[in-house]
């Protein structure tokens, strides 16, 4: 028996009883880590979880719960069990990105959110599944194969970030950390049925993520609860003497706000005509809208002639990123390299070749060609004009309005396998609604409302304004209420 006194072993499976527990004087970190690893090697079918820090989460329980025993302060986050996608740097852990070009490699640091993690108490408990670098819309496309969905097995748990999704959804952890380029983080909880915030570029620090795209990547949160993901976003939030890219602005309190007043809402009316919306959604959409209104807020169908642009914009910076950024990777200083190679040119031809999966190699294919010297102006520098015209004309209408509301994906999660062998713009345009706050560097939150005929989830997105995190918070909330 590893559960503590007077506690229900399924209390574990939420973080305030845990915490409650710990502030009470129960010393129960301990029991909670065993309870979640039994939980997790039952899941084992899920493929979520790559690697269990067992002996690292058992002595951070060991100090909580000494910690406790001792009369001591207990950080924000004592007692909470987190797990961490497979792109964010643990020390002395493995992490490998989902690719075989970064088998067995073991960080030398860890990433700031860690550290600030840690210093409040958490309890890392894992690495999780992801698409190798974050490319992909399914998490089909990890070399360690693809990540189920908890709800039904035969179906995808969205990407890049389905592990974390996963491990929240099916009770594997109280919180995940995933990444965020252009929905990575959003859409896998749609799918799932959890919560999953992407905050402004810059609110959090990127030290210590591996890179796929610098000018779009954020470190995100995925949770249950609100107030929990809310907390730890909070946590991790702030200025980085690692991160030049990081704001100096001050994280409010997101666990304090709370709304006053109504809020004004828009939203795009083409995309719910040519986005291949699922019926059942845009159903669930244009009810939502009604709730709204009822309960006092304004809400105004707006025009967005760029949304066409969205998506071609979004792949040919990404990629052109990517290709740059996954330079580094050659068989010389990271991971295996093809040691029956001739000269440097066939070492690092040889290494990619066996290292690299095929979505990788794509993409890198693809931002190696618009960054060429024939398809620059063409492509990549035309790319830049139109995002610019997206932050401008999103900003805009952010300037007037508290939120854009749209759906978080055009479907619910779809079947393993069905689109992987299709056409890869089939797969991409399922970002259709999650790019746009990435382009923009904006804040934005998937809230898990609806689910379809057959029980399958989905969640609509709110786009807030940059660095109003607090606002965006309070508008999950107000949503949450109406749909219950």
């Amino acid at each position: 028996m590893y559960f503590c006194s007077k506690t229900n072993p399924l209390d574990f499976l939420s973080f305030q009883a845990v915490h409650s527990a710990l502030l009470s004087g129960q010393s129960c970190a301990g029991a909670a880590v065993e309870f979640f690893i039994d939980r997790i090697t039952a899941a084992a079918s899920l493929n979520t979880y790559l690697g269990i820090f067992e002996d690292r989460a058992r002595a951070q329980a060991n100090l909580l719960d000494q910690k406790v025993k001792e009369g001591k302060p207990l950080g924000r986050l004592s007692g909470m069990i987190i797990s961490i996608k497979d792109l964010i740097c643990i020390k002395g852990e493995e992490v490998t990105a989902g690719s075989k070009i970064l088998a067995g490699f073991r960080s030398a640091y860890s990433a700031t959110v860690i550290e600030k993690l840690e210093s409040e108490d958490a309890i890392i408990l894992g690495r999780v599944n992801c698409d190798e670098f974050g490319m992909g819309s399914s998490n089909e496309f990890s070399c360690y194969g693809a990540v189920k969905n908890n709800l039904d097995e035969t179906l995808v748990s969205g990407g890049s970030s389905g592990g974390s999704a996963v491990s929240v959804s099916a009770g594997l952890c109280h919180i995940s950390l995933g990444s965020d380029t252009g929905g990575s983080v959003r859409q896998p909880a749609s799918f799932c049925g959890v919560i999953g915030v992407k905050p402004t570029y810059g609110r959090i620090s990127r030290h210590g993520l591996i890179a796929y795209a610098s000018s779009l990547d954020q470190i995100g949160v995925l949770g249950r609860d609100i107030e929990d993901t809310a907390l730890v976003l909070e946590i991790i939030s702030g200025p980085d003497f690692y991160d030049s890219t990081v704001s100096p602005l001050p994280c409010p309190s997101l666990t304090a706000h709370r709304q006053e007043g109504a809020y004004r809402f828009a939203y795009f009316s083409e995309a719910l005509e040519n986005t291949g919306l699922d019926p059942e959604i845009k159903s669930a959409f244009s009810d939502l809208v009604l709730k709204l209104e009822k309960a006092g807020h304004q809400v105004s169908a707006l025009d967005f002639p760029l949304l066409p642009y969205l998506i071609p914009t979004y792949y040919i910076l990404t990629t052109a990123e990517a290709s740059s950024n996954l330079s580094r990777f050659t068989g010389i200083l990271y991971g295996p390299r093809a040691e029956d190679a001739r000269d440097v040119e066939e070492l690092y031809t040889q290494s990619r070749s066996r290292g690299f999966g095929r979505e990788v190699k794509r993409r890198i294919i693809l931002g190696t060609f618009v960054l060429s010297s024939e398809s620059y102006e063409g492509y990549f520098h035309q790319a830049v004009k139109v995002r610019n015209m997206i932050r401008r004309d999103t900003l805009r209408i952010l300037d007037t309005h508290h939120f854009i509301l749209s759906p978080t994906s055009p479907t619910v999660a779809f079947k393993l396998g069905e689109r992987t062998k299709q056409d890869p713009t089939a797969m991409y345009l399922a970002d259709i609604f999650t790019v746009q706050p990435n382009l923009v560097g904006t804040s934005a939150i998937s809230v898990p409302l609806f689910a379809n005929k057959a029980g399958l989830p989905f969640g609509m997105q709110l786009m807030g304004r940059p660095f109003k995190e607090e606002e965006l918070i309070s508008g999950a909330r107000v949503l949450m209420g109406l749909v219950k």
